[in-house]
């Protein structure tokens, strides 16, 4: 849905935001965005529906239900010639990198404990994660002989939480040769936003103080990790060098592109408002989504901007005995 949005916005939303450079043959990826980001307005003022104060309200950078193609600031600059970006648009797609991000969330933890050092993993939650180690093995590793080739998974992330922290150390027992990041607390459980829908009552004084507190964070570590690669020196060939015009997305161009992945371990709120965010979905609707213990969510990013999630909560890995949402187990609750 994302990339078909980006493609019907892609002659207003972009043009908006492109800046004009004298065409030639190599040119620079990068686009420094003069719009005004998205996010909270401080200077907005009353209440949003009587729910929550209006400066709390995500808005986006462009009107919803368009694409804003410039959404991480490094969109191709344009060269002044829309027939020159739409083959520098195939280049990026063909020569540039597509980044592969797989959200795990953590095992079951005892959650009845204070200190987070004693939040430890629950035997199951220790087998949920040996098992989901074994999958992301797999990943790499491919299938010998088969069309199924391994993964180029580059590192290895995770919050500075003791339950994710558990699950990570599992996880890299079955990812050889994979690097292990410094845990990053940005990305540790908190509140991102408001969810819609809430209840008819305006929302307590501790609900926007955590607010307050939580969001700028997570967004944070939203803008540290999802962006689109950085090509530089892309070469646009001459019109006359350009041989057919297939979809950005056919398969010739997909078997030439380049892909890294990296995986990283945090929590459910975080990670339903990464996909809410990266979906350009408006992040309030995070708590509509679910993700089990130790499932996979997995969105890419190709390298003309466009996001697609292509797993969201997936736990195919973990038997039904095996399936759990914090403390509940199976699916009936």
């Amino acid at each position: 849905m994302a990339t078909r949005l980006a493609r019907q916005a892609f002659p207003a939303a972009a043009a908006a935001v492109w800046q004009t450079l004298p065409s030639s043959h190599t040119v620079s990826t990068h686009c420094d965005s003069s719009t005004t980001a998205a996010g909270f307005d401080s200077n907005e003022e009353g209440d949003y529906h009587g729910l929550f104060p209006k400066r709390q309200l995500w808005k986006p950078q462009v009107e919803y239900p368009l694409w804003d193609a410039n959404w991480d600031g490094r969109m191709a600059k344009t060269t002044g010639d829309e027939d020159r970006d739409r083959l520098l648009k195939r280049q990026l797609r063909k020569e540039g990198v597509t980044r592969h991000i797989i959200l795990v969330r953590h095992g079951q933890y005892t959650e009845n404990e204070i200190l987070d050092k004693k939040k430890k993993l629950t035997l199951l939650g220790r087998q949920q994660a040996d098992l989901t180690g074994k999958r992301l093995k797999e990943i790499i590793e491919g299938v010998e002989g088969t069309d199924f080739d391994g993964c180029n998974i580059k590192i290895l992330r995770v919050s500075d939480l003791e339950r994710a922290k558990e699950t990570s150390a599992i996880i890299a027992n079955h990812l050889n040769g994979v690097e292990r990041a410094i845990p990053d607390p940005e990305l540790n459980e908190g509140r991102p936003s408001h969810n819609l829908p809430a209840g008819n009552r305006y929302v307590s004084k501790s609900t926007i103080e955590k607010t307050d507190e939580q969001h700028s964070r997570i967004e944070k570590a939203y803008r540290k990790y999802f962006y689109r690669a950085e090509e530089t020196n892309i070469k646009i060939p001459n019109k006359s060098e350009h041989n057919g015009t297939g979809d950005e997305g056919s398969k010739s161009t997909e078997n030439q592109s380049k892909h890294e992945f990296e995986i990283i371990v945090c929590h459910a709120n975080v990670i339903r408002y990464f996909v809410c965010r990266a979906l350009q979905i408006p992040p309030e609707a995070w708590l509509r989504l679910c993700t089990f213990n130790c499932s996979l969510t997995y969105l890419t990013i190709r390298p003309t901007g466009t996001v697609s999630c292509r797993m969201l909560g997936d736990i195919g890995h973990l038997p039904y005995g095996m399936s759990t949402f914090s403390m509940h187990s199976g699916f009936n609750w």
